[in-house]
């Protein structure tokens, strides 16, 4: 079992939305809090992940000028513009 202090703001806080109904229980409040770190530590690991492969692209010579990226986005999106008309 984990005991924690939250200090009185959010000892209030967890109160007030249990008192308020949202929530049934203090544990509920904090459980959902806990998920919601977990799921931003998910995707902040991922969002890492994803700027290592960016790193290791550059590293490896596995670049493209932005002209060159914009050059081709902009004749996609021209050309699927000129094909809905």
């Amino acid at each position: 079992m984990i005991s924690a202090d939250l200090g009185n703001q959010l000892e209030a806080f967890v109160s007030q939305l249990v008192a308020t109904g949202r929530y049934n229980s203090k544990s509920e409040v904090l459980r959902e809090g806990v998920r919601l770190i977990q799921d931003r530590e998910t995707r902040l690991a991922a969002l890492d992940a994803s700027i290592a492969r960016g790193i290791a692209d550059v590293e490896a010579g596995r670049i493209k000028p932005a002209s060159e990226v914009f050059d081709g986005l902009e004749a996609k999106y021209r050309a699927m513009a000129n094909g809905a008309e």
